[in-house]
């Protein structure tokens, strides 16, 4: 069915992003475009609007987000993929080829893996995330592409017959200091779901058992990349080597982007 779109006079286009402005979107005139793009009706347009000026996240209204070039849907209760970890993803497909199995965990909306699935053709993808709502709407984005979604914690939602067959495995686990929650921007801290930004005492919860398990699901010569701060990259390189892995910290300063890159050694 063909989306009918709202025709607004330039007045009530200015009266929209002023009503923004106002609410703190730094970006209205943008967020204008995109809401009266988006829109069925004009009804509808002025819910949307209500819930933008009220707080809730561009993302959560739209019920997507653009994310490596592709549009992932996203819903009240799932993490919203960041664009710094595009370069996550721009690693991640540097490093895999085609018919590769890639395990996305913690996988949220899925976008990592979506992103990568759609940046190597043919990978054999598999998604995991401990929270139904974050598995419902991973499931939406990743089953036309053909990856499989489980709902668990980390490995243990995996098939056993994996075990020892990954290329890839990709994590963009919570990094955040439990006591640094507090810090983060108000939309994160009051809309997006705590679990899925709390990476515990240091941030490194979620790390330290993921690189634990690691060599157990990876083939000889397979990968292991995380996201992480800048600050600390270092520490979870002592991790992945802790872990039995060699490994490196790559960064981009554009996207203020770190990732850890792990590879289980290959033994003749």
């Amino acid at each position: 069915m063909k989306k009918t779109h709202v025709q607004l006079d330039s007045e009530t286009r200015k009266r929209i992003v002023g009503r923004l402005r106002n609410a703190g979107c730094v970006f209205a005139e943008e967020e204008t475009r995109l809401l009266v793009s988006e829109a069925g009706s004009p009804e509808e347009l002025m819910n949307w609007i209500e819930r933008r000026v009220n707080g809730l996240p561009l993302e959560y209204v739209l019920g997507f987000t653009r994310f490596c070039g592709m549009r992932i849907e996203v819903e009240t209760g799932v993490f919203i993929p960041r664009t710094r970890t595009e370069f996550l993803v721009q690693k991640a497909i540097g490093l895999t080829k085609a018919d590769d199995i890639v395990v996305d965990l913690c996988c949220g909306s899925g976008a990592i893996g979506a992103a990568v699935a759609a940046g190597v053709k043919a990978v054999s993808l598999h998604a995991v995330d401990i929270d139904p709502v974050a598995v419902r709407c991973a499931s939406r984005n990743l089953s036309k592409i053909g990856g499989r979604v489980c709902q668990g914690d980390l490995y243990s939602a995996l098939p056993v017959s994996l075990k020892g067959r990954v290329d890839l495995i990709v994590a963009n686990a919570p990094y955040v200091p439990t006591e640094s929650i507090q810090f983060l921007p108000r939309e994160a801290r009051l809309y997006e779901p705590e679990h899925a930004l709390d990476g515990g005492k240091d941030g490194l919860d979620l790390h330290r058992r993921i690189a634990e398990k690691a060599a157990d699901w990876l083939v000889s010569g397979g990968h292991l990349l995380m996201e992480s701060s800048e600050a600390q990259g270092v520490k979870i390189l002592d991790i992945f080597v802790e872990a039995g892995l060699h490994a490196k910290v790559v960064r981009d300063e554009n996207l203020d982007a770190t990732v850890v890159i792990g590879i289980k050694p290959s033994y003749k």
